[in-house]
């Protein structure tokens, strides 16, 4: 074989850097794989507090797959399914699972909105939703604008294949990053005045890395706009089911549903696609299952063609749609799934309250966006970039940076906690709390020793005299308590 790194004989895209790989997001992963944490066999190693995995819940479902083993076309139960499942192909996916998925998206959402089965669009995970998505939506050169911070990996899931451009729609803090008409308004004219052409807007609701929901007025402000101007709304709610606290969740479905007619305000359902998966809210990313679920006649016929390239196994399938139509099983997993999520973000920002660390007020996900502002150097993002390494390397936790998320306030940063038993949870927060501490050691030493540096600045002090006489009149001037007071004091005069 001839030597060279071969590069020249791929394609452009195959040798570029459009998978986001060498972004932070993803290096900390890598120092997770060189060295895992483990309770048993290796305390000293990396906690993975950058994947957003949700484990909290799994025994419930491995407990329904005991019960229901005719779920399972390898088991005697079910294996008088096993030749119609195993040679199934279609890509439009089993009827009996599209319809149960639709049931689900449904029940997910509180039973106020219904879907449509045959707008279900299967898809290789979210990932895949958003690739097919970009795919049938937007041209290479286009651009979709996001509101900041957003998924990082959305950089590879929109843009690796498709070739379309992510334009930021900035948010910020100090309104605890909501995004705003006018922010929307601004990006959208900029990327017009660089001559760039928008062809949709994405959000996600729940917000990724953010944990918090959309407001019906916001989600209904996004639909006009979408119409006005005649752009594209893309939803990603993968998280719909993972709402543990008030505000309730909103799906746009429910704004389809209130002003999708022919009505002032209204909003052009032809413009309206939903992505959503079961990754998050079961903890099933091995499942590989993703949904399009689009109001638009012609996205669904596209991307049910292209879901030729990321069909869902039919025995997976097979297993799910019994799974998602026991709606008594499901409304229990939803609830439990919800007082443990909520539990566990409970202890975790309860724990790093206890060193003064605070985090943005979240209701949903399966993480918190934590403020560690206070702990740069200064305000930049090569600062945040130097505190997470310390994190990532001496800490040993995998956390994400928010550089990583396109926020542009450095010091913020992911932290999932939803992905690891209770007592890996505690060794994290032990973890951050002798960090913290010695950083605000280190401070307080640092301060002492530039206090004294400032006063060794100064020089030694002197007191100076007056010669002779002058000096003696001067002992007595200052002996006096009248010597003391102002001239116009009444005492004086």
């Amino acid at each position: 074989m001839a030597g060279g790194s071969g590069s020249e004989l791929l394609s452009r895209i195959a040798t570029g850097d459009g998978h986001g790989e060498n972004s932070s997001y993803f290096e900390g992963w890598k120092a997770y794989d060189m060295n895992p944490f483990d309770l048993d066999h290796n305390r000293d190693g990396v906690i993975q507090m950058g994947l957003a995995e949700n484990q909290l819940s799994l025994d419930l479902i491995e407990e329904w797959s005991m019960s229901h083993p005719e779920a399972s076309i390898c088991t005697p139960q079910g294996a008088s399914q096993f030749r119609r499942i195993a040679n199934f192909q279609d890509y439009h996916g089993l009827p009996e699972f599209r319809e149960a998925m639709a049931k689900f998206m449904g029940q997910v959402r509180g039973g106020k909105v219904t879907f449509d089965p045959d707008r279900v669009v299967m898809c290789g995970g979210a990932t895949g939703a958003q690739d097919t998505l970009a795919f049938c939506l937007a041209d290479p050169g286009d651009a979709y604008l996001v509101p900041t911070p957003y998924y990082a990996a959305f950089d590879r899931d929109c843009c690796w294949r498709s070739g379309i451009k992510l334009l930021p729609i900035e948010c910020h803090s100090s309104n605890g990053f909501a995004l705003t008409e006018d922010a929307l308004v601004q990006a959208y004219e900029g990327a017009r005045a660089q001559g760039v052409r928008v062809k949709g807007v994405l959000i996600t609701n729940p917000s990724n890395p953010l944990g918090t929901v959309l407001s019906r007025s916001t989600l209904a402000m996004l639909a006009e706009f979408a119409t006005a101007r005649r752009v594209h709304l893309i939803c990603d709610e993968i998280y719909a089911g993972s709402v543990f606290a008030k505000p309730d969740f909103v799906s746009i479905a429910e704004v389809v549903a209130e002003r999708g007619g022919d009505v002032p305000g209204g909003c052009n359902r032809d413009l309206v696609h939903i992505a959503y998966s079961l990754s998050k809210d079961f903890g099933l990313p091995g499942f590989r299952v993703g949904v399009i679920y689009s109001y638009n006649d012609a996205v669904v016929s596209c991307a049910r063609k292209m879901s030729s390239f990321g069909l869902v196994s039919s025995q997976t399938q097979f297993f799910l749609a019994r799974m998602l139509s026991d709606g008594e099983f499901m409304a229990r997993f939803l609830a439990e799934s919800a007082r443990r999520l909520a539990r566990r973000h409970e202890r975790f920002t309860s724990g790093l309250r206890e060193v003064g660390i605070t985090c943005l007020e979240g209701n949903a996900g399966l993480f918190s966006w934590m403020d560690l502002r206070g702990m740069l150097r200064d305000r930049t993002p090569e600062a945040e970039l130097e505190l997470w390494r310390v994190i990532i390397h001496e800490v040993k936790l995998n956390v994400s940076p928010g550089t990583s998320f396109h926020c542009g306030e450095p010091g913020w940063f992911r932290v999932c906690h939803a992905n690891m038993d209770d007592e890996t949870l505690e060794v994290a927060l032990e973890r951050i709390h002798s960090f913290v501490r010695e950083h605000h050691q280190r401070q307080r030493q640092q301060q002492q020793k530039a206090k004294a540096k400032r006063w060794a600045a100064r020089g030694p002090l002197h007191l100076s005299l007056p010669r002779r006489g002058a000096a003696a009149a001067s002992h007595l001037a200052l002996s006096s308590p009248l010597a003391l007071m102002s001239p116009q004091s009444p005492m004086v005069r």
